[in-house]
């Protein structure tokens, strides 16, 4: 057993307690407020814009840093950090639309026009192009084209149409983005469906 410096002996046992007291017995964590008041941010849980009204700090004893933080945004409660999400992060960086998205019609090659004439076109059939040098976008295999005509000119129509159907979501998502607390809940809700839409398609997910 080693000595203390008097000569008595020394309880190693007690001073490892005592270390492990003081290392562990720290309090609670200090919180830092992540938001400011009057700044926008996005409420997961609702899915809505909203704006901070408060910035709530709850105190410790012996602390002179709040040890929790919520925030009033005007919905009823009040909501964590881990909820809420500034504005710069729900913004989507999808890349451009370039050029101009449309039908160009294609020669059947597999079928002689008066064998499909229940085709809406007999004899062609849609191609989406996505490039100015008409490069790019979808095709239907003659086939499935041949079983569904329909449907597969409807779904070329949708296609061509996705910039428009696009930049219409963004501009809901940013006018009910400017004044949250002025839109219906009608439109909020399709504000929410539109900035989860742009954010699948900027991230590549969903």
């Amino acid at each position: 057993m080693a000595q203390a410096g008097g000569g008595g002996k020394i309880d190693l046992a007690s001073t490892v307690y005592r270390h492990t007291i003081a290392f562990t017995t720290v309090g609670p964590p200090v919180a830092k407020a992540l938001f400011q008041r009057h700044q926008k941010v996005w409420v997961e849980a609702v899915g809505a814009w909203a704006t901070i009204d408060r910035v709530i700090p709850v105190w410790a004893r012996d602390f002179d840093e709040p040890v929790k933080i919520t925030y009033d945004v005007g919905l009823g409660r009040e909501f964590r950090g881990d909820e809420l999400k500034a504005e710069e992060a729900t913004s989507v960086s999808a890349p451009e639309v370039d050029g101009d998205w449309r039908i160009l019609r294609a020669r059947n090659k597999w079928q002689q026009p008066e064998d499909c004439a229940h085709h809406p076109f007999p004899g062609t059939f849609p191609v989406v192009v996505t490039d100015k040098q008409d490069w790019g976008g979808w095709r239907t295999p003659g086939a499935e084209y041949d079983r569904a005509p329909q449907k597969m000119e409807f779904q070329a129509r949708l296609i061509a149409h996705a910039p428009q159907l696009m930049a219409l979501a963004q501009a809901i998502r940013d006018f009910v983005g400017e004044a949250p607390e002025d839109a219906p809940a009608e439109l909020q809700a399709m504000a929410a469906t539109a900035a989860g839409i742009l954010r699948a398609v900027g991230s590549g997910k969903g």
